[in-house]
């Protein structure tokens, strides 16, 4: 069985994917030959229907559009806002975006929603898409999640990271189902978090342009800032020898890398992590780091 990654930055990165997935068709040597890509996913700044994190892609949609078509890995917007209204759907930059990205040609792209009332006006507007359902529902409880998986409108489902681990529960699942199923690897949360819904919701209020105070997260380690060392640590975590020894065999494939809030120089330390062999991680890392087409910070 192959990993299928779905990589974070399909606007915020794009200048990092512009070198890097050509490196990576050029010298697939480099790279592992149990993954391959599946999805590029986010969404540009100032953009309505955003959610999970505050966008802020400034490349030109059809220019970021070009790239995974030549490439033929799937765009997925990120259309995660839970709290839109009936009087955002017609927001013309997001219906914009959806027109644009919805005929790819060879490659079907995908939308990632939290809100029903969003799944069912892009099902009638724009049934070129297929849909995932976001993390951010936070379903925690397993009997949720499994109804989620039961929905025949959502290609994937990705869960809440803190059932990564229910092997028991995971391991019952039908094979159609494991098939639906997308982990969420590096996430650094705090494992036992009350308010993720909460900070969820505050960046779908801000993407809304509503005014209000910003979310205060209560973690001891808030300060640091996202460290890929600390999310190693999270029991939650799924490194690459989980994925090969633990996930693949149970009949689970795909995997998301969280990042679009971070900057290119971390998320390329994610690729060279779940992707990269070893003795080729500082050629790719250089190849990288010496294009000058690129702000890695």
């Amino acid at each position: 069985m192959k990993a299928f990654y779905h990589l974070p930055g399909l606007f915020e990165f794009y200048g990092l994917y512009s070198i890097f997935l050509p490196l990576f068709r050029r010298h697939r040597e480099y790279f592992y030959d149990w993954c391959e890509i599946s999805s590029v996913y986010g969404a540009p700044s100032d953009c309505l229907w955003g959610g999970g994190r505050v966008g802020f892609g400034q490349d030109r949609p059809e220019e970021v559009a070009d790239l995974m078509r030549e490439y033929d890995i799937s765009a997925c917007l990120t259309f995660s806002n839970s709290l839109l209204r009936e009087e955002h759907l017609s927001n013309r930059k997001c219906n914009d975006l959806c027109a644009l990205f919805e005929n790819s040609r060879v490659v079907q792209n995908g939308v990632i929603l939290s809100s029903d009332l969003l799944l069912h006006f892009l099902q009638r507007q724009f049934p070129g898409f297929y849909f995932v359902s976001s993390t951010t529902k936070v379903l925690t409880g397993f009997q949720q999640f499994e109804n989620e998986l039961n929905r025949r409108e959502f290609r994937y489902v990705v869960p809440d990271f803190r059932l990564n681990k229910a092997f028991d529960s995971l391991d019952a699942l039908a094979e159609c189902l494991k098939r639906k199923v997308v982990f969420l690897c590096n996430e650094c949360c705090r494992y036992d978090c009350p308010d993720r819904k909460k900070c969820y919701e505050d960046v779908s209020r801000k993407n809304l342009g509503e005014d209000c105070a910003d979310h205060l997260c209560v973690s001891p380690e808030a300060f640091k800032g996202y460290r890929f060392s600390d999310a190693m640590k999270n029991p939650g975590f799924i490194g690459i020898e989980d994925i090969q020894n633990v996930y693949l065999p149970r009949g689970f494939s795909h995997f998301k890398i969280e990042g679009r809030g971070l900057g290119s120089a971390v998320v390329l330390e994610f690729l060279l992590y779940y992707m990269t062999k070893r003795e080729y991680q500082l050629k790719v890392r250089e190849e990288v780091y010496l294009d000058s087409s690129l702000d890695l910070f």
